[in-house]
């Protein structure tokens, strides 16, 4: 195994100009400075870019409460939550490298171009050093770039793509989540136990990259142990009413429905194909069932009932009972009155990770960052050993296959972890197919 790196901008030998959606930024660079961005004053900037409108602006609020939590906690306020337990004693909650933390924070909106934007202008305009967040894999790829070339740290939040650290994998980005041949690999053996080996599945499939690498790990997984693909179908990101794609599934001899949706998609998707039935019907012999590949709580919060019964993969559960769960659920519950998602476990993680690299290294160098982080292997963050992976600077841990509560107790209680699945079962090569055609390439320091 190893791990992911970040970088920030000016342009090194060998590092290619981003095109997604918006021009190279041109980013002032000094000599008086040594990377971009370098904190010369009492205080350092990070600039927090998360989805506060759009399809999973649920995500980007709890997102943007866990980095005021991390903040706070660097500071040396609260209770300093999983600095306690976190395996590295580097941070002291003095801020970092003695520095103060602030922040800055822009809106995604789940729009590439909007994400690329707010990013730069946190950069250029308000001297971001590092910039963490979002809640979807085109927005990860289209920032993780940009931050590659401008030479600065890019600290992904909820981004489940394999492309994120595969095809479109940098070396100034690292991913604390989890991905999507991860949740394939842990989800097959779940679902061959429950629902046997010979199903038909039909794909409704979000039509971006996370969506599709999706598609592409569940299938490749489930036809493994047996399982059939009737098709898959791909629908648009901004779509709310999915009755016209539920139809042609009640058409067909499939038994089995994947929505590999997010968000409000997934929330809608699902309404719809229980209003329209699927879930009373007997297809084949047998009863009809339901995937959803992707879950978290907000998620199921905003399909309610529907959930019920429905399996699903997650990168972390507030119920978890490890030290730093613990630590964290009880400062976010102390702080907001309610227990965190996974959106705001990885967004308070990559920060602390971000800030103890800086500590470790001694610098805010981009390059020496990566440096730290490569290859480091942790635990006390809430789920178990970590490792982040030097050649794709992905992590590696376990990962919680999860249903929906039959009997919930409270809004919040309505996911139930039915296995934790050991890390060496969702490892794989860096070179695997799925990951396959990018270059991690070198660090970029910036000016």
């Amino acid at each position: 195994m190893s791990n992911f790196t970040l970088s920030r901008r000016k342009v090194l030998k060998g590092t290619a100009a981003v095109g997604i959606g918006l021009a190279t930024p041109m980013i002032l660079k000094s000599n008086a400075y040594a990377f971009t961005n370098e904190p010369k004053g009492s205080t350092v900037t990070l600039g927090f870019n998360v989805p506060q409108s759009g399809p999973y602006a649920d995500e980007g609020a709890d997102e943007l409460r866990a980095y005021e939590l991390a903040v706070e906690h660097l500071n040396g306020g609260g209770d300093g939550g999983m600095l306690s337990t976190f395996s590295s004693k580097a941070l002291k909650g003095t801020g970092i490298l003695g520095k103060k933390v602030e922040y800055v924070t822009g809106d995604t909106q789940t729009k590439s171009d909007a994400a690329r934007a707010s990013a730069k202008s946190m950069i250029e305009k308000d001297g971001a050093v590092m910039i963490t967040g979002g809640s979807s894999s085109g927005v990860a790829v289209a920032v993780q770039a940009l931050c590659q070339e401008a030479g600065v740290i890019f600290m992904a939040g909820l981004t489940h793509s394999n492309d994120t650290t595969g095809k479109d994998k940098k070396a100034n980005g690292f991913r604390h989540f989890f991905n999507s041949y991860m949740s394939g690999a842990a989800l097959a053996p779940v679902l061959k136990n429950a629902y046997g080996s010979d199903r038909k599945a039909y794909h409704l499939t979000a039509d971006y990259n996370w969506g599709y690498t999706t598609e592409e790990a569940v299938k490749s997984s489930t036809e493994a142990l047996g399982w059939e693909t009737i098709s898959a179908v791909k629908t648009p990101l901004a779509q709310t009413d999915f009755s016209s794609y539920i139809t042609p599934v009640l058409q067909s001899d499939a038994d089995i429905l994947v929505l590999n949706h997010y968000g409000g998609n997934m929330v809608n998707s699902l309404t719809n194909a229980v209003q329209f039935g699927l879930r009373d019907r007997v297809v084949n012999g047998k009863n009809f069932e339901i995937v959803v590949p992707l879950y978290s709580r907000l998620m199921a919060k905003g399909a309610g009932a529907n959930v019920k019964g429905i399996f699903g993969s997650t990168n972390w559960h507030w119920s978890l009972q490890d030290e730093g769960s613990k630590a964290f659920v009880k400062s976010f519950g102390t702080k907001y009155g309610f227990p965190p998602s996974q959106a705001a476990h990885t967004c308070y993680v990559q920060a602390l990770l971000y800030a103890d690299a800086v500590e470790r290294a001694g610098s805010f160098n981009p390059c020496a960052v990566v440096e730290a982080l490569e290859g480091f292997e942790f635990d006390g963050m809430g789920n178990g050993p970590t490792l982040y992976r030097a050649d794709d600077h992905q992590c590696f841990k376990d990962v919680l296959v999860v249903k929906g509560k039959e009997n919930p107790s409270s809004e919040f209680d309505l996911l139930e972890i039915v296995e934790v699945t050991p890390v060496s079962q969702v490892t794989y090569a860096p070179d695997h197919p799925q990951f396959a055609g990018g270059q991690l390439g070198t660090c970029n320091p910036g000016a």
